[in-house]
């Protein structure tokens, strides 16, 4: 191993690639939350859960494609650069928030939504203070899903110009500079354990102790 070129990587070529790729998550993962959980309240809903299926099926093919293909085929249509690598990262992290939200809301004890309803409280309210609440864990499991696969998929971006820790890896396998993939990769894999394990806490924290699995 060559350390000039290692702690160049490191210290010249890692900050900037780390900060595009953190963008990179960062909008993925906000966009998929604030498309998953509606839709994942919207087909839990009893009235509606005959789109369900359906929807789970779409995503659940659309998560089968890989990563790349994707990519490639936003390519055309919106060129090169960050924007088409989001979409393309976004497509495939709808499932995982989408299917835990339903199963989340959906596991709520109908006794727990009968007693609030007895309470006097609308359907509104049962949703906003009841079942979400509740199901908050496994929505978050399902974000940490999400977002450990939008990091680790997300190096591909480079094959688009839209930067990212996958900028390293690429030049390492052009330049032939093990260094690179080093930092490159060692970079990814603890970003997706430190974001894993953060949301991991968070999860932990938010649920009631006698629903923890110690």
């Amino acid at each position: 191993m060559n350390w000039e070129h290692f702690r160049y990587a490191l210290f010249e070529k890692a900050p900037e690639a780390l900060w595009e790729h953190s963008m990179i998550v960062l909008i993925t993962i906000t966009l998929a939350i604030l498309i998953s959980i509606p839709l994942g309240v919207f087909l839990s809903r009893p009235k509606y859960k005959r789109f369900g299926l359906v929807t789970l099926n779409v995503l659940n093919l659309l998560q089968a494609v890989p990563g790349i293909a994707v990519i490639a085929l936003a390519l055309p249509i919106l060129g090169l650069g960050m924007k088409p690598a989001i979409v393309a990262l976004l497509v495939q992290s709808l499932l995982p928030i989408v299917r835990n939200t339903i199963a989340g809301l959906m596991g709520v004890s109908s006794d727990v939504k009968e007693a609030a309803c007895g309470m006097g409280m609308s359907q509104r309210r049962i949703l906003i203070e009841v079942e979400i609440p509740l199901a908050i864990p496994i929505i978050l499991s399902g974000i940490r899903t999400a977002t450990v696969y939008v990091v680790s998929i997300g190096t591909l971006a480079a094959l688009i110009g839209a930067g990212g820790l996958g900028n390293l890896i690429m030049g390492g396998l052009a330049l032939f500079r093990p260094e690179y993939l080093l930092v490159g990769a060692g970079l990814g894999a603890l970003m997706a354990i430190s974001l894993d394990r953060m949301i991991n806490y968070l999860e932990f924290r938010i649920t009631p102790p006698g629903m923890r699995v110690e």
